[in-house]
């Protein structure tokens, strides 16, 4: 199988490409147009299989994603090209619109275009799988009741927004044109290759240089924590075994505070960096309340019992495991995160991947 993966530079994307080359006999049409967030040296490791491709477009260029098509004839797309991060979004809406909308509106017109052309059983076989998010649920606030995939919607942020707008477009794209789509929305995803300013990273990096280590508000707000790696699997098992027009949540089952998931990784760093920088006695010394973001959820708690009833899919890793795997893998590979922190990583847009662009 051929699959066309949009995003695939970015921390979600590179963990499915690299689960999908590592572990299976597909190949892989990265499409990622190498914003701030995508990453190629995330990928190194599969980068000279001879079952990847690289392809720097923008999901809202229909021609490019034509010829994209026209070209790779792929067997499935998995959608996760997004703006993503929730503080960018308050300070700038508009990249969010276009991308996380227009661009999955572009995207799905291109594939159905394709799919269109397609003779069966290619036809019946062909899947378009749109990767989102539980925060498109809005706020649990201190209710002990967690997502379904019957939730009602009601983002919050101008990021859950718009991403709740692109469920929608996929779901009617299925149910007006009858494009074979499934959806999955997911939990708070940490692990490696995720980008420095996000919570779990952040602080890492913050207290092995003893810089403050920043909790918005109280620190009480709860989130579920999912493994990347557990998630990579889960989307290729929905992708292959899923139910053409149902939506499957995705959870860690490790609902934690943001303050507890901090002092957490100061707990594991005492552990595991004993050395510490000149003006730390205690890396939990380092934690800094600071004004909480504007419109806060205070929980989010994904049910998961669907994809285990129906795929079978349980994650590996505790948040315990899962977080001291990340940290390890952050400790032996400081050099990848000095050249995201620095910039450097951005070089890689003037670099030989635009060679085939020129």
């Amino acid at each position: 199988m051929k699959i066309l993966i949009t995003g695939g530079a970015g921390f979600i994307g590179s963990a499915v490409i690299r689960y999908v080359i590592e572990h299976t006999s597909d190949s892989v049409v990265n499409v990622d147009k190498l914003t701030y967030a995508g990453n190629l040296e995330s990928l190194l490791s599969v980068d000279t299989s001879e079952r990847y491709v690289f392809e720097q477009a923008d999901i809202c260029d229909r021609a490019a994603m034509e010829r994209i098509f026209t070209q790779y004839h792929p067997d499935a797309v998995m959608h996760l090209a997004a703006e993503s991060h929730v503080d960018r979004s308050i300070d700038g809406p508009a990249a969010f619109i276009e991308t996380n909308i227009v661009g999955t509106y572009t995207l799905l017109e291109a594939t159905r275009e394709y799919w269109n052309t397609l003779e069966e059983p290619s036809k019946s076989a062909f899947r378009f799988h749109h990767i989102s998010t539980d925060e498109v649920y809005g706020d649990l606030g201190k209710e002990s009741g967690l997502f379904t995939e019957s939730t009602a919607y009601s983002p919050s942020s101008p990021y859950s927004a718009s991403k709740a707008s692109s469920d929608h477009i996929v779901r009617a794209w299925h149910r007006t044109f009858g494009l074979p789509v499934v959806i999955t929305n997911c939990s708070n995803n940490y692990g490696p290759y995720q980008f420095p300013e996000k919570l779990i990273p952040l602080i890492i990096q913050h207290a092995l240089i003893g810089k403050a280590l920043p909790v918005y508000g109280d620190g009480m707000q709860i989130r579920d924590w999912l493994f990347v790696e557990d998630h990579a699997r889960a989307l290729f098992k929905v992708m292959t075994k899923g139910e053409v027009g149902e939506t499957y949540n995705i959870g860690g089952h490790n609902e934690k505070a943001n303050i507890d998931v901090v002092r957490t990784i100061c707990s594991l760093l005492e552990e595991l960096v004993p050395n510490k920088p000149a003006n730390v006695e205690h890396y939990a010394d380092l934690i800094t309340y600071v004004a909480d973001r504007p419109g806060h959820d205070v929980r989010y708690a994904i049910d998961a019992s669907k994809i285990a009833r129906e795929l079978n899919w349980m994650p590996k890793e505790t948040f315990e495991s899962g977080l001291r795997k990340t940290i390890e893998w952050y400790l032996s590979h400081q050099t990848w995160c000095s050249r995201v922190l620095d910039g450097s990583y951005a070089l890689q847009r003037l670099g030989r991947y635009n060679e085939n662009n020129e």
